[in-house]
């Protein structure tokens, strides 16, 4: 699941950006320089809104980036992550159907039947 959310990049007197998130309160990190500091802001925004839902706290709606108010020195920008990307890899079992003679063949052919699973399912999704 994509998701963006305004981002507030404040430049330090010392050097480097604090990335400051107005609609998640407490979403705050920091890069050494505009490079790190957007690399940084989508950590940020993908562990904490991963951790709100492990919480099962409801996830604040993004704001307009056009609505955010910042000083005149610091950068408002949006920032879209790939929430699972941040998503622990829990697995679960599932139970499916295969033709036997696709079965056979597979098995004989070594093949892992999870990972050809995921890639297709993931393929087919989008990620």
């Amino acid at each position: 699941m994509k998701t963006v959310y305004p981002a507030v990049l404040r430049p330090e007197p010392e050097g480097g950006y604090t990335i400051l998130y107005p609609d998640l309160d407490g979403c705050i990190s920091y890069g050494e320089d505009l490079k790190e500091a957007l690399e940084m802001s989508q950590e940020a925004l993908g562990l904490y809104l991963v951790s709100l839902e492990e919480r099962k706290i409801d996830v604040p709606a993004a704001s307009d980036v056009k609505a955010i108010k910042a000083d005149e020195d610091s950068i408002v920008t949006p920032i879209m992550i790939e929430v699972n990307k941040y998503r622990r890899n829990k697995t679960v079992n599932k139970t499916l159907t295969l033709p036997a003679w696709l079965n056979e063949a597979g098995e004989k052919a070594h093949v892992n039947f999870s990972g050809i699973l995921q890639e297709a399912l993931k393929q087919k999704l989008g990620y």
